[in-house]
């Protein structure tokens, strides 16, 4: 394995972008899993090609240095992850109608500064569908930066992630500050969305970020645990997924994508949903004694 990884050091690239990736696709995951906030999510995550599309048009047409494709999806990310807290908070009444505005609007944009850009866009091509063989050891540097980074947020807010996760009444009650905790948690979620879409594309991202934390729901009561779990599970399938298209010649994002969903339909077969439910039912319960 260390002979072939030496003889193909692209690919052992990709291999390391992959896990650390994975990493922070199962923190935030598991707090999307358990807030149930999946479309808000996918939300986030097409918003960014408004961003990716007009950076590289900058980069193309007045030939700006530092606008790359994946620094506007960062930036745009985290302008949507702020967008949704404020609807979240004024208008959520209408939330889901807004959040399918928001998520039109991004890929609107992008599709337009896409389509002003000359040239052929591969670059912007390979982030909407992910290629993660392109990754260079820059890449997987700034990766292991944002993984530190989330880590440490988690580490440092997670006791009050839980409550808003699971009660965000009670945690008014409690004198929680729910609105910026909010803003906060969205911000890491974009954060985490950014660094997978290197992995996956920004099409397919929801799918590896939220798969391994459902399973890894069906193995543990303890959000914690259901963390640590989900990714190893998401480590599991980046690296399958990057050797299986390969060795198949098959686009490595789109091959992580149907890993992930095949092993989740297996794992829905030995688990029933009445139990998927009761859990859920207590997991808060369970959660907060972390």
């Amino acid at each position: 394995m260390f002979d072939f990884l030496s003889l193909h050091p692209f690919l052992a690239t990709a291999l390391a972008a992959s896990i650390v990736a994975s990493l922070a696709g199962g923190m935030m995951g598991s707090y999307i899993v358990a807030k149930r906030i999946v479309f808000l999510s996918g939300s986030i995550s097409h918003a960014v090609l408004g961003g990716m599309g007009f950076f590289l048009w900058l980069k193309r047409v007045y030939a700006v240095s530092w606008a790359n494709p994946i620094v506007g999806a960062l930036i745009s990310a985290v302008i949507s992850a702020m967008l949704l807290s404020w609807i979240h908070n004024k208008y959520r009444a209408r939330e889901d109608t807004l959040i399918a505005a928001l998520w039109s609007t991004g890929m609107a944009i992008g599709v337009v500064f896409t389509a002003l850009t000359p040239g052929y866009n591969v670059e912007l091509t390979n982030f909407l569908f992910g290629n993660i063989l392109w990754a260079t050891s820059g890449d997987v540097a700034l990766l292991g930066l944002l993984d530190l980074a989330l880590l440490t947020g988690v580490l440092c807010f997670h006791k009050r992630f839980l409550t808003i996760c699971f009660d965000e009444e009670q945690a008014h009650m409690q004198g929680i500050a729910v609105q910026p905790l909010y803003t906060l948690l969205l911000c890491m979620i974009a954060v985490s969305i950014v660094l997978l879409i290197q992995v996956v594309g920004a099409i397919l991202v929801i799918a590896i970020l939220t798969i391994p934390a459902a399973i890894a729901s069906m193995l543990s009561n303890r959000l914690s645990k259901i963390m640590v779990i989900a990714s190893g599970i998401g480590c599991l399938f980046s690296t399958s997924g990057v050797i299986i298209s390969y060795e198949l010649n098959w686009p490595p994002g789109a091959t992580i994508a149907l890993i992930a969903a095949l092993c989740y339909l297996l794992s829905l077969l030995n688990y029933p949903m009445s139990k998927t439910r009761k859990i859920w039912t207590f997991r808060f319960r369970q959660s907060v004694k972390e």
